[in-house]
């Protein structure tokens, strides 16, 4: 039986004469796809148009795309081209009212892309609110701007790490006012630090100099001592006489 199946598959692809690339207006679709599915790859086309071409045209949605007769391709272009001879409802169209020949149509590939612009062109030619809303590169139909759509342009946000509180490690210090003393944990600045070094030497050279000093007085005073020692053996003793020994 399943012997019986291939050989009437092989002759049911041979009969059709399956093709790998099938052309659609102007679009390469691969053979191995579903009708269904390879219509959509035609741009204005969606899943439900092609659904309903296929349905108006009486064709098997699950057949591969590349089974279909010329006949068949031909009967959907005619459709894609011309919806109003398959008699879809004028809600069912993606351009109702044109504004140009007032027709209600259905538009595909790059016929989509040429009708917005000249839309766009239109609205800013009139100087309409929507035209204005285009000319600046803003949204068009009501949406939010307070937080999106903002590209392009300065914002006023700083970009760059957390802001560390004062007196945090690795947070820079606050400038003090002169002569003010740093506050507690805070570390120096540099040409504070190396102030404070310079500081630190002239004091041990006071030091130094006050040891001189001390070292002279010491000197003095002993010298001192030396001199009244003198003056002490130089003067005459006194007797009680009067007389001087």
């Amino acid at each position: 039986m399943v012997f019986i199946r291939v050989i009437l598959k092989l002759a049911y692809l041979s009969s059709t004469e399956y093709q790998h690339i099938i052309r659609i207006v102007g679009n390469d679709i691969p053979g191995a796809k579903k009708i269904i599915v390879g219509l959509t790859q035609i741009r204005g086309i969606g899943y439900n148009f092609a659904n309903a071409i296929l349905e108006s045209l009486k064709i098997n949605t699950n057949k591969n795309i590349g089974n279909l007769t010329d006949s068949e391709v031909q009967s959907i272009e005619k459709i894609i081209k011309d919806s109003s001879s398959a008699n879809f409802p004028h809600w069912f169209l993606n351009r109702q009212k044109d504004i140009e020949t007032g027709v209600t149509k259905h538009l595909i590939t790059s016929d989509i892309a040429l009708a917005v612009r000249n839309d766009i062109e239109r609205e800013k030619a009139m100087s309409s609110w929507r035209g204005y809303r285009h000319m600046f590169g803003l949204k068009v139909r009501g949406q939010r701007t307070r937080t999106t759509g903002r590209k392009g342009g300065a914002v006023g946000v700083q970009k760059g790490g957390k802001v560390l509180p004062p007196g945090a490690a690795g947070a820079p210090s606050a400038p003090s006012a002169e002569g003010e003393a740093p506050a507690e944990g805070a570390a120096p600045a540099e040409g504070e630090a190396a102030a404070g070094k310079g500081t630190a030497a002239a004091g041990k050279g006071t030091a130094t100099a006050g040891k001189g000093t001390a070292t002279a007085g010491k000197g003095t005073a002993a010298a001192g001592k030396g001199t009244a020692a003198a003056e002490k053996e130089v003067a005459p003793k006194e007797t009680k006489g009067g007389a001087k020994k």
